[in-house]
């Protein structure tokens, strides 16, 4: 049987609101600046904005395993909400909602609604589930750490719950 987990996390960088939307709607450049992911393969392109494309990417985390699963676009409103469905080794859905507080700061939330697919996952979750949450954690600070460097700016805040 599937376990369920729900993340959030909350990043506040000291960059203005379209530069962060520009380096978060980009998935295919995530390997770049996000320590985890391994790579990032566009399987189909959607619109000029993105709405409808699908990635494929492969994360490796702090524990010993990597996950692959493919993102789905299926909303845009530039440059404050991307959403995406999530299928593969994890099922679910991906919001990322950005807002700028003033000029040069901006408030980005992750909200991650996910099952796991992978069969020694779904055996473990019962002991392991806390490990699991663990792990994102520390992939979610890469990535607003990675963020924070690539843009040149401070990471002002980072936090999970």
């Amino acid at each position: 049987m599937a376990e369920y987990y729900e993340f959030v996390t909350v990043w506040r960088l000291d960059a203005p609101l379209e530069k962060v939307w520009e380096e978060i709607k980009h998935s295919e450049h995530w390997h770049e600046w996000w320590k985890g992911v391994l790579k990032v393969v566009e399987l189909k392109p959607g619109d000029a904005d993105g709405l409808g494309s699908i990635r494929r990417s492969t994360w490796k985390s702090a524990l010993p395993y990597t996950l692959e699963f493919d993102l789905e676009v299926v909303r845009i409103e530039p440059p404050k909400i991307l959403e995406a469905r999530a299928f593969g080794e994890l099922e679910g859905t991906g919001l990322w909602t950005l807002t700028a507080e003033d000029e040069n700061t901006t408030r980005v939330r992750y909200d991650w609604k996910v099952k796991t697919t992978k069969s020694w996952m779904n055996y473990i979750a019962p002991l392991a589930k806390p490990f699991f949450r663990w792990n994102h954690d520390i992939i979610m600070g890469w990535g607003g750490d990675g963020l924070a460097k690539k843009l040149n700016c401070r990471l002002l805040e980072a936090k999970e719950g």
